[in-house]
């Protein structure tokens, strides 16, 4: 695999964990009621789309690290995984 196709899965999967870690993290500090709690509150009330948008915000963070190093292609992954996230995020609202 090329040093390119390389830096764009870097950042796909990057760009993942930062969106696992950040729902885990807005589940387990920001609500109210436990983890387990939580979950099924989210499946009950068909919430998934709106924490999936909220657990997205750290690859802001994580695509402006890759800018500032001048990592293009790993920013590059954060973005197109941001946009899949978006689109998932669209599509789960009218479902």
């Amino acid at each position: 695999m090329g040093t390119v196709k390389k830096d764009i899965v870097i950042g796909l999967l990057v760009s993942l964990f930062a969106t696992a870690a950040g729902g885990y993290l807005y589940i387990e500090y920001f609500s109210k009621f436990s983890f387990n709690e939580t979950l099924q509150m989210i499946e009950d009330g068909d919430l998934y789309g709106k924490i999936l948008s909220i657990a997205a915000i750290p690859n802001l963070f994580v695509f402006l690290i890759y800018i500032k190093k001048k990592q293009d292609h790993r920013a590059k992954g954060v973005l197109i995984m941001t946009i899949l996230i978006a689109l998932t995020t669209l599509i789960l609202k009218f479902i």
